[in-house]
């Protein structure tokens, strides 16, 4: 039994070693940090002066929104495509305007990760009639000179919300990255995102798009850590994003006010969440390479006004000393990685 142990642990190892980095992918161990998921909540900017950024360092990262899902509605605004790209648009929680972050020089070595919805429309774009959708996005991509983590329908498995279509998501999937490899756009990262919970094997199995086009594996965590998607992603040798991080308390299906405003809460809420959280990212540090994190008030967006989830929770970490004392300390260990000249260069860019 020994022998055999040992066997197993050498072809384990030898695994790992010729496992190909993705592109972006740091090192084992390391981990990328973005921050979002609207201009308030990472701040930095003339107009949008009070979020992450004016607290805390400049992270290697910023989360956006953008969509293949013209005329969809929401909150009074009417999708024209591609919105938050090169004009700012507000869907009822926050403002997103991609176009400043490459203005700013604040932001000058900061990645952008941005989560690209089709909801509605996955139909249309398999069958290549959002073509031109696409091609300005690619073009977009290639001349922000950034690293993008492009998040190609993000939370596939949002079926309350999302509702995709598996045929045509996947084949919407394949069609994005076809086009894509044809314009040789080599400053992008393919990301596939699951919501995050109740995704067994056989599900992840039967919405992936393939080894051959999905270059990272993501997923959200709010209340939980994903197990599904970790074991997903070491099966097919790839690094995972958490993708959307937010803190959120809960006991099975009820869930509790989380409000860093109230230092009453500070810390019971950090170690219910943040602990957790961060213990996941140490414990799984051979897959996770990256995470964001929303630093928002969810109170104050329309879109969360009545969502069972959100409703209760400011996620902003200035609002507590405690809470943002705690932070600092974690995230100023060597394991995160930080905005500088030098980052990106290091990283993988197969």
């Amino acid at each position: 039994m020994k022998i055999k142990n040992q066997i197993l642990s050498i072809l384990f190892l030898c695994s790992t070693a010729l496992a190909i980095a993705q592109k972006f992918e740091p090192k084992t161990g390391n981990c990328l940090v973005f921050v979002g998921q609207d201009l308030e909540a990472v701040g930095g900017l003339k107009d949008y002066n009070k979020g992450y950024v004016d607290y805390f360092n400049i992270p290697p990262g910023v989360t956006i929104y953008t969509n293949l899902s013209p005329n969809n509605e929401s909150y009074g605004y009417y999708n024209k495509g591609l919105d938050g790209i090169k004009t700012k648009v507000n869907w009822g929680a926050g403002d997103n305007y991609a176009n400043l972050y490459l203005q700013d020089s604040t932001f000058k070595n900061s990645a952008i990760a941005i989560g690209l919805s089709f909801v509605n429309h996955e139909k249309e774009v398999s069958k290549g009639q959002l073509d031109n959708l696409i091609i300005e996005l690619a073009n977009w991509i290639q001349e922000s000179k950034r690293p993008i983590f492009l998040r190609v329908g993000y939370e596939f498995d949002g079926w309350e919300w999302n509702h995709y279509k598996k045929k045509h998501y996947l084949k919407a999937w394949e069609r994005i990255h076809n086009i894509f490899r044809k314009m040789q756009i080599d400053n992008v990262t393919f990301v596939w995102q699951s919501k995050g919970t109740g995704s067994n094997q056989d599900i992840l199995e039967a919405w992936y798009p393939g080894d051959e086009i999905v270059d990272w594996c993501a997923y959200s965590y709010f209340g939980q850590a994903d197990q599904e998607m970790l074991t997903f992603a070491r099966k097919h040798n790839k690094p995972v994003f958490i993708a959307e991080a937010t803190p959120v308390r809960q006991m099975e299906n009820l869930y509790f006010e989380t409000d860093l405003k109230k230092e009453t809460q500070a810390e019971a809420i950090w170690e219910e969440w943040y602990v957790p959280f961060f213990k996941t990212i140490k414990n799984n540090s051979d897959v996770i390479k990256a995470f964001s994190y929303i630093n928002t008030d969810w109170y104050a967006q329309p879109m969360w006004i009545t969502n069972p989830v959100f409703k209760n929770v400011d996620s902003r970490l200035q609002m507590s000393k405690y809470i943002s004392k705690k932070w600092t300390e974690e995230i100023q260990k060597s394991h995160y990685l930080h905005a500088e000249n030098v980052l990106w260069n290091e990283l993988s860019k197969e």
